[in-house]
């Protein structure tokens, strides 16, 4: 399997192919990774990096869209020496100033799972909603977890849209809802970053084939029936 493709012709936006979720890697001058997989994930990551021509110490930041195993699992065994973004209360587990709740199914299952989980060493810097962090700008997308976050790049036209939607077949959908902390939040947060109006080609989700045509307009597909 090849770890790293770029979806771009001029090879600023790479897909991590790390297996069951993907990661990203962003050069918009800057070089970013967006999410960092499993655990087990490390070695892939660091396989695809060298592919599109990168190390892990060229990475100038992290960008977490959400605390889940297979999002954040593959940032202690990286080590990157960069700062890492995520938002509340996502930013506090990864950080461990915080635990998921137990009264929450998803919550339940993120405790379990944290504990297959080494988390980094070094801070994680709180984001607001709209807060811009390099090229991209951060949007609270609630509902798969507390603190889920979307990163939009205008530049490029992407969007990382972590576990809001996934692919099949060339559509999007939502995740499963056991999955969530709260569907029907989920199914929201889809239809207002839809409302937003972002302009991206690129719709890069954490499972399933990103998007590299289209990607608004199909968000908005998705928003209309959500």
């Amino acid at each position: 399997m090849t770890v790293a493709t770029p979806l771009d012709d001029d090879e600023r936006i790479w897909r991590l192919n790390l297996g069951s979720v993907n990661a990203y890697l962003v050069d918009d001058g800057e070089v970013t990774l967006v999410d960092a997989g499993t655990p087990r994930s490390v070695d892939s990551i660091g396989a695809g990096l060298a592919t599109a021509g990168y190390d892990v110490d060229d990475l100038d930041r992290v960008l977490i869209t959400h605390f889940d195993l297979d999002h954040v699992g593959g940032i202690a065994g990286l080590a990157p020496d960069c700062p890492l973004y995520a938002m509340e209360p996502d930013a506090s587990f990864v950080a461990g100033a915080r635990k998921p709740p137990v009264g929450n199914r998803k919550g339940l299952f993120q405790r379990a799972a944290g504990l297959l989980v080494t988390l980094p060493e070094q801070p994680v810097d709180r984001l607001t909603d709209e807060e811009q962090v390099g090229g991209f700008i951060a949007y609270h997308t609630p509902g798969h977890t507390p603190g889920h976050t979307v990163y939009h790049h205008p530049e490029l036209g992407v969007a990382m849209l972590g576990d809001l939607v996934r692919e099949k077949d060339g559509s999007l959908g939502t995740p499963p809802w056991p999955l969530a902390y709260d569907a029907g939040q989920n199914r929201e947060s889809i239809r207002a970053l839809s409302a937003r109006d972002l302009e991206f080609e690129f719709a890069c989700m954490g499972h399933g084939d990103p998007l590299v045509s289209n990607g608004a307009a199909v968000l908005s597909k998705l928003a209309s029936v959500a």
